[in-house]
């Protein structure tokens, strides 16, 4: 089966003045994703902002819980009866997605969401799994007006980056796209077609590249204090001179920002100042944790030297991502702007593991 290819040119045009059809009015609380002349016109509406997110996983759930706090209305898609649950027990509406669900009821709400998050991976060999095979409902529920902005949630890992091997070098949103792998070549046809889509409604619509994502619950010291061993893909990585990471918190800071913005840039680079290597960012998560719980630590707790041993030979498939676009046109301060001071607020919240 071919990879799906949606038609449609790839740039973006600049828009406009959003329509409103928000509001804060029913929230005691201010809402700090918008600027203050967008608000006063948002106040005029009766219904509260509805965001619908294709995919609350990490990013998703950390990204729902600021904007639940913030009175937004919070609905998406799972893939399992327990995650379901779960999110419902947390105050969101919930619906399982699966590529064979050809009815695919949980667009049914897509119709009163005024944002739009999509962090669904593409599948090698079909594509983007919703616009594939769902693009004709999808138009027509996001038809109405609506709709005031898009963002879809793309990667710089590989073997799914569309920068492909660069050899080191620095790269930004305008560095030549070389999508070698299918994974990559999916990865692509997904973004470009999410962007015509956003272009095809008249709504602002991004595409975030993320790099490698951490936060609580998932970092270096957890994969460190759960004494969990490196899969196939990390200990690649851990062989690697530069990895792109950054701080769910600071992708969280990057869609708040593009939330606010009225023109559309099509594609951001999410990642932190420091491509450092995975072996540098373990021994300092090794030396967190022994500074802070000492002594409760052993060899075991942690990936094998060998596991995350630096080629030195090579640079091939590798990059250093820019997050300088990021930084400009959406005015992105980070929270996090090197693995250390996000490994340590995450050291700095977590209880005694040893207990």
């Amino acid at each position: 089966m071919e990879i799906c290819h949606i038609s449609g040119p790839l740039h973006l045009l600049s828009v406009g003045t959003l329509p409103q059809t928000s509001t804060f009015r029913k929230c005691k609380k201010s809402n700090p994703f918008y600027s203050l002349q967008l608000e006063s016109k948002i106040q005029r509406s009766e219904t509260l902002p509805h965001i619908f997110i294709f995919g609350i996983g990490f990013v998703g759930q950390y990204f729902a819980n600021q904007l639940k706090n913030d009175c937004w209305k919070v609905s998406g898609t799972c893939t399992s009866v327990i995650k379901k649950e779960n999110l419902e027990k947390m105050g969101f509406e919930a619906f399982l997605f699966s590529a064979s669900d050809l009815e695919l009821r949980s667009l049914n709400a897509l119709q009163d969401a005024s944002h739009l998050l999509i962090s669904i991976p593409p599948i090698v060999d079909l594509g983007d799994p919703v616009l594939c095979l769902h693009q004709d409902i999808l138009r027509n529920k996001l038809s109405n007006g609506n709709l005031q902005w898009l963002c879809y949630l793309s990667s710089t890992s590989m073997p799914v980056c569309v920068y492909g091997d660069c050899g080191g070098a620095w790269v930004n949103e305008d560095y030549p796209i070389n999508a070698a792998t299918k994974s990559a070549k999916a990865r692509l046809a997904a973004e470009k077609g999410w962007l015509d889509l956003g272009h095809d409604l008249g709504v602002p619509a991004h595409v975030f590249r993320l790099g490698g994502i951490y936060g609580p619950g998932r970092s270096a010291l957890d994969t460190i204090i759960k004494k969990e061993s490196l899969s196939q893909d990390p200990r690649m990585r851990g062989s690697r001179h530069y990895t792109a990471r950054v701080h769910v918190a600071d992708i969280c800071r990057a869609l708040k920002a593009s939330i606010d913005m009225t023109l559309s840039r099509k594609i951001y680079n999410v990642v932190d100042d420091d491509p450092a290597p995975r072996a540098e960012v373990f021994a300092f998560a090794r030396d967190l944790i022994e500074k802070r719980w000492p002594g409760k630590m052993d060899g075991s707790h942690s990936p094998s030297t060998e596991d995350l041993t630096i080629q030195k030979n090579s640079n091939r498939g590798e990059k250093q991502v820019s997050n300088a676009l990021l930084k400009k046109e959406l005015g992105v301060s980070l929270l996090h702007p090197t693995y250390r001071s996000g490994l340590e607020s995450i050291a700095e919240s977590m209880h005694d593991p040893y207990l």
